[in-house]
């Protein structure tokens, strides 16, 4: 009998199931895949996760990887270019970018030495439950033997369409479906200074360091267009690429070193995270559209919230259904802001004239560009850093005034779509 069955071995499960052993707990993993291999990732891991990989004694091990840091960034919206770097937090100052052939290895390489029990290839296929409460889990070792075990509460982290969580009737509370589609690849002789950002209308794209001197780029439209993008990926790619400064002729100079990937599964989901006998991590529980790079920082700070929870509920200092009732209020009041923000810069809702006001202000001020970049990776509160009292401080009162007119303008228009990228 385990005191905690993880169900799926990434960022979120193995980082639960390593934290949850290190409490002393007795915790099982599994996982239908293998390690080291691949998922598709934004890879971005923001300076908050990044500082909770140096407080788990981790970074050491992701820098020793190649991964390198970005600590400059440049973010062009079109009207003005913004260079800056991030705010510290707890110590951490960059964003890293790990393949994650590289990064699920190193956590489930601690989980184990913290005395977690991983197991590879099992497909965990139900949940075992008596008068109303989970308690454990079937499954079976793929190609082989059945699999059964009980546990005092099963962790759900196995993703955005995670089993655990149909099987336990977590329904969403709050929910809006894909709004983009997504596509990347790696690219050697790419020069970089740090991370790079661009957006133009219905249009994002990304360039990142990541292991073995690599570039990841991404290119993300409007999830109608999915069907546009994917009938020519490469043109497309390099046509997106195009509209990103110079990003276009630098990936031309070097040379693509594996396939595209792509996806237009890209939901965007909040599930209550708790209930009798199981609980939520990760994707499982709050799934956002991959356009901010939240995701793993996201499963890290899961992988806290509820590892305290559980030692308090199942230590029995405190009632189990209460500890984890904490978890979700934190987690939500922790998350909603960037969720909401997420789902704007996802739905490429802010007109060019919004952007060339805001964008056009903080250009003028370093200060106010690293704050706004400390939003970008989730050290600054977006509702902080876009109320009322600190917009006027940005772009001052004829600013918002201009963009309240805006506003209204945009809200009695008909919707328009992004003209297409010429061929």
């Amino acid at each position: 009998m385990y005191d905690a069955i993880v169900v799926g071995g990434r960022v979120a499960g193995s980082s639960t199931a390593m934290l949850l052993a290190r409490k002393g707990m007795r915790v099982l993993v599994l996982d239908r895949a293998s390690f080291p291999s691949d998922t598709l990732s934004t890879h971005q891991v923001q300076v908050p996760g990044v500082a909770r990989l140096h407080r788990w004694g981790l970074l050491d091990r992701v820098v020793a990887s190649g991964a390198p840091p970005a600590r400059h960034v440049i973010f062009d919206q079109g009207p003005a270019v913004l260079d800056g770097h991030f705010p510290e937090f707890d110590g951490a100052d960059a964003v890293y970018s790990p393949r994650r052939t590289v990064l699920d290895e190193i956590l489930v390489d601690a989980a184990r030495e913290a005395g977690a029990e991983v197991r590879e290839d099992v497909i965990v296929e139900e949940l075992m439950t008596a008068d109303g409460r989970v308690t454990g889990i079937r499954g079976a070792r793929k190609g082989g033997a059945a699999v059964s075990e009980g546990a005092s509460i099963v962790i759900g982290a196995d993703g955005k369409h995670s089993m655990v969580a149909a099987r336990a009737g977590a329904a969403p509370y709050k929910e809006t479906p894909s709004l983009t589609g997504a596509f990347y690849t790696y690219w050697e002789g790419v020069p970089l200074r740090g991370g790079e950002l661009y957006g133009r209308p219905g249009r994002a794209f990304g360039a990142w360091p990541t292991n073995d001197g690599l570039t990841i780029t991404f290119a993300s439209w409007p999830v109608e267009e999915f069907d546009d993008f994917r009938s020519d990926v490469e043109g497309n790619f390099l046509r997106t690429a195009d509209l990103a400064g110079d990003l276009g002729e630098r990936l031309r100079a070097g040379r693509r070193v594996e396939r595209f990937r792509g996806t237009r599964d890209l939901p965007n989901a909040i599930r209550k995270p708790y209930g009798p006998g199981w609980a939520l991590v990760g994707d499982a529980g709050l799934v956002m559209d991959p356009i901010t790079g939240q995701g793993i920082g996201h499963a890290f700070a899961d992988a806290e919230l509820v590892s305290e929870a559980l030692e308090a509920g199942l230590g029995g200092r405190r009632p189990l259904d209460e500890a984890l009732a904490d978890y979700q209020t934190a987690r939500d009041r922790d998350r909603m802001p960037m969720y909401e923000t997420t789902l704007e810069i996802a739905s490429f809702a802010r007109s060019p004239e919004e952007g060339a006001i805001l964008f056009g202000a903080l250009a003028k001020s370093q200060e106010h560009t690293d704050r706004f970049l400390g939003v970008i990776t989730g050290v600054v509160p977006p509702d902080e850093f876009f109320s009322p009292r600190n917009l006027t401080r940005v772009i001052g009162l004829r600013g918002m005034a201009k963009m309240a007119r805006l506003r209204m303008r945009s809200s009695r228009a008909p919707e328009r779509r992004p003209e297409p990228i010429p061929a």
